[in-house]
């Protein structure tokens, strides 16, 4: 597995991250024995970095990721945190917004590590920025944190260029966590060029575009109750016809290559730099097995021009959250 930088000052990472979100949350029911199962297959095949916030599933991701690590040698994995979600006991988000104030960095800190049975977390970011409570109240008191050796590193999450700006002033910034996929492709405009000229890396989520980018969705597929894309934009009638469309167009490009459209479409979100590390959402040792496939899909100038031709930015139909998620996004503002 290939090895990249999180920015100038933080940790070496494989080039693919696991993401354990769906493993507790979002997504419907999943298999704790198979989730474990995944995370042991990860980190055989050289992942090292996972992903978790104290929210997913009320902290219970965490508890599960303690369970798959209890047998591993906690410096070998980088453990990323994000934390400020705040959630009620029916499962939802209270619309308070996130807490990331300086008091919410310890408390929410003690029990992350409490959960995970690590002293430390490697990287611990705001899952959210919270307009009244500043950007610099909450990498300082990270920056406390790490002075006390608890956390290693600040990491940020769905913030604009300004708000980068602002906390890599306070303390630097080893990587910005936000979605980048063939379908998602607003960074490139504004918040790339910011993390590039400050040395800060971009950890991608939803490289696969929640599951439309997988090759595996179909138009009739029926959502649990407790999948959040049956509220999802990209997910609802016309949109999804047309995104689907855009989906097999990709394929053909994968067939080419021998390879399926999950690992095509990963593969080019590797393309884009080395500062870049794409976030693997896998739930299962099959569909990480596929994934990990990506690695080994080069990709000359000419295809991934055909790639963006067959999935242009402009193409893809509705927004990445519904209209209250995409509110609270301060990398879209």
């Amino acid at each position: 597995m290939e090895a990249r930088q999180l920015g100038s000052t933080g940790p070496t990472v494989s080039a693919l991250g696991l993401g354990a979100m769906g493993m507790s949350d979002f997504y419907g029911p999943a298999d704790e024995a198979e989730s474990i199962a995944t995370i042991h297959a990860a980190l055989d095949a050289g992942i090292n970095l996972i992903d978790t916030g104290d929210f997913y599933g009320s902290g219970t991701n965490e508890m599960l990721i303690a369970r798959a690590l209890r047998d591993r040698k906690r410096e070998d994995v980088v453990i990323s945190v994000k934390f400020g979600g705040m959630r009620s006991p029916g499962g939802g988000f209270q619309p308070v917004g996130a807490d990331v104030s300086a008091a919410a960095v310890q408390d929410r800190l003690a029990y992350t590590l409490r959960r995970l049975g690590t002293d430390y977390v490697d990287i611990y970011r705001p899952a959210r920025l919270n307009p009244a409570i500043p950007i610099e109240e909450t990498v300082g008191a990270i920056k406390e944190m790490i002075d006390a050796g608890y956390v290693r590193h600040v990491g940020l999450s769905e913030v604009g260029a300004e708000t980068i700006r602002r906390a890599a002033a306070v303390h630097p910034i080893a990587d910005l966590q936000i979605e980048y996929s063939l379908m998602s492709r607003g960074i490139e405009e504004r918040i790339l060029p910011v993390t590039r000229e400050l040395g800060i890396a971009v950890t991608a989520y939803g490289v696969l575009s929640r599951g439309l980018l997988s090759g595996h969705w179909r138009a009739d597929r029926e959502l649990s109750v407790a999948d959040f894309r049956g509220h999802s934009p990209r997910f609802q009638g016309d949109n999804l016809d047309a995104n689907l469309r855009l989906v097999d167009a990709l394929r053909e490009v994968a067939r080419e290559r021998d390879a399926t459209v999950a690992q095509v479409a990963i593969a080019w979100v590797l393309s884009r730099g080395d500062d870049i590390v794409p976030l693997i959402g896998a739930r299962t040792r099959e569909r990480l097995a596929e994934s990990l496939g990506s690695t080994d899909v080069r990709l000359a100038p000419e295809v991934l021009a055909r790639i963006e031709a067959a999935v242009p930015a402009e193409a893809v139909a509705g927004t990445r959250y519904n209209a209250v998620g995409m509110s609270i996004l301060d990398s879209e503002t």
